[in-house]
């Protein structure tokens, strides 16, 4: 099969992403054999191939939102048959035995394994996936709507639900990207107004689009108090900002794996009066199945920019260079 794979980790101009022939994937016990039809390109796929993550294996493939139909199982699959369609997240599999897992906590496990990091990912024609982990996906939605909901929607979701946002409450959302544009439509629908402050043109009349009450540059300061914001930027620098836009008792996550440091916070300026700064770590599938309903119920509507699989790398440049608007899809 043809796939990309990181060979040396470096800025996305020197191309760190090498095009090429490797092995089919076989499938294991409870895994199923995969023929990708669509990835998403997710910035933490940025950070991988730039080394801000550093690779948990050599040559590893990336990517996490991939979209495709089953072409084999292995032993002891249930959950899926060939010809089903199926989606592949960020998590890939947990130990089910620590004490987060016991607890309901899988996305703080221990152990764990995610997609495009520790096992090859989407950015093949075909990848392998613990059936256990694999999202069946609503009928309504395209193989290229489908594949940014896999991770951007699925942690905005994660990210909405850590920033408790009151019924009918105000949200701040910093960056409007593939993760952001999806989150306020989930906001909107439970009947919050949503403020977007992001740098680009292009994302900030998209936000305009999806019914933003407010739109501003990454640094302006929102005309209401907000009861909560999510920082989608990896940008530290706006972590005070946000934080001071917050009304008293206000929460703000934090949904990037990956954000540059954090400048030093003033307790009285930024953090008294109750207000509450919290991350976001991966997801539960719960969250995923939870997701996959109200996305179907809304339903979502992604905007995409479609590249084909061969032009990874390109995607990914317009990626760092702020180029695309809503969410890039890769295409088979």
């Amino acid at each position: 099969m043809r796939a990309w794979w990181v060979q040396e980790p470096g800025p996305i101009e020197s191309r760190p992403l090498f095009w090429g022939e490797r092995p089919d994937p076989q499938p294991g016990r409870r895994e199923l054999l995969v023929g990708v039809r669509t990835c998403g390109v997710c910035r933490t796929d940025l950070h991988l191939a730039e080394g801000d993550l550093a690779p948990r294996r050599p040559n590893v493939v990336p990517g996490h939102e991939a979209v495709g139909i089953v072409s084999e199982t292995g032993e002891g699959c249930v959950r899926f048959r060939r010809g089903d369609r199926v989606g592949v997240a960020w998590l890939g599999g947990t130990c089910g035995s620590c004490a987060y897992c016991r607890r309901g906590d899988e996305n703080l496990c221990l152990s764990p394994t995610f997609t495009g990091w520790d096992r090859d990912g989407g950015y093949a024609e075909q990848l392998t996936v613990s059936e256990d982990f694999a999202y069946a996906i609503p009928q309504q939605f395209s193989d290229e709507q489908a594949a940014p909901l896999l991770c951007s929607g699925i942690i905005g979701y994660r990210a909405l639900k850590r920033a408790e946002l009151p019924p009918g409450g105000r949200l701040g959302i910093y960056g409007f990207g593939g993760s952001a544009h999806l989150t306020a439509q989930m906001a909107r629908h439970q009947g919050a107004e949503v403020y977007v402050m992001t740098r680009s043109e292009a994302a900030r009349e998209l936000a305009r689009e999806l019914g933003a009450v407010f739109v501003g540059d990454a640094y302006d300061s929102p005309p209401d108090r907000l009861d909560s914001a999510i920082l989608f930027a990896p940008v530290g620098d706006l972590v005070p900002v946000a934080l001071k836009a917050l009304d008293r008792g206000g929460t703000l996550a934090i949904a990037g794996i990956h954000v540059s440091d954090i400048p030093p916070l003033n307790y009285a300026a930024d953090l008294f009066n109750e207000r509450q700064l919290r991350s976001v770590t991966a997801n539960t599938r719960a969250d995923g199945e939870e997701f996959w309903s109200l996305a179907a119920e809304i339903p979502l509507a992604p905007t995409t920019m479609a590249y084909p699989l061969i032009e990874a790398d390109r995607a990914l440049q317009d990626l760092a260079a702020g180029r695309i608007t809503g969410a890039a899809v890769l295409k088979a």
